[in-house]
């Protein structure tokens, strides 16, 4: 009896410790330098924030899911003869990538993502602005340690931001997290 309870604690325990490694819960925070692309109008990029979850699923020794859910800012000040006006979009963004580990800690992340217009901040009226945008994402992730991570990324919109304007959301994002 002593033996059979013995050895299910023990089944037990590297079951959980199996799972441990095979899913990864974190938060992240960090900056982003968003501008538009593909518009006719003369654009400047604008330094916004975005923060959220993060979560990462091994699925072999070097390749990895890493969904995320951000809240991010993104925009940009256009430039006219009657001034600078800044358009900043807040969204809800949703990066599903492909983590492929180049060695222990360093990896390349690629994949979709989809974001939900949730805010507009603006020096005019720009309400025509569309509710969804969809991107891909890319860049490269680096372990400081086993729960401190920081990443590089860029984010190419390949939806228009406005249904009035020919321009797409370009991002470039810096960010830093913690993995429980």
């Amino acid at each position: 009896m002593k033996k059979t309870i013995l050895v299910t604690v023990l089944l037990l325990a590297l079951s959980i410790n199996v799972q441990a490694q095979i899913l990864q819960l974190g938060v992240k925070a960090g900056i982003n330098y968003a501008n538009y692309s593909g518009s006719s109008i003369q654009t400047d990029a604008i330094t916004s924030y975005h923060g959220g979850l993060v979560a990462e699923i091994k699925l072999l020794d070097k390749f990895a899911i890493q969904p995320e859910l951000l809240y991010t800012t993104q925009g940009a000040t256009y430039k006219t003869a009657l001034g600078d006006f800044k358009n900043e979009l807040g969204y809800i963004a949703i990066p599903v990538l492909a983590k492929i580990y180049l060695g222990k800690s360093l990896s390349l992340e690629f994949g979709p993502q989809a974001s939900f217009l949730l805010s507009e901040k603006n020096n005019f009226d720009a309400s025509n602005s569309n509710t969804f945008d969809f991107a891909v994402d890319g860049g490269l992730g680096l372990k400081l340690t086993k729960h401190i991570f920081i990443e590089g990324r860029y984010v190419l919109g390949l939806t228009e931001v406005s249904t009035n304007a020919q321009s797409k959301n370009s991002v470039l994002q810096l960010s830093a997290g913690l993995m429980f």
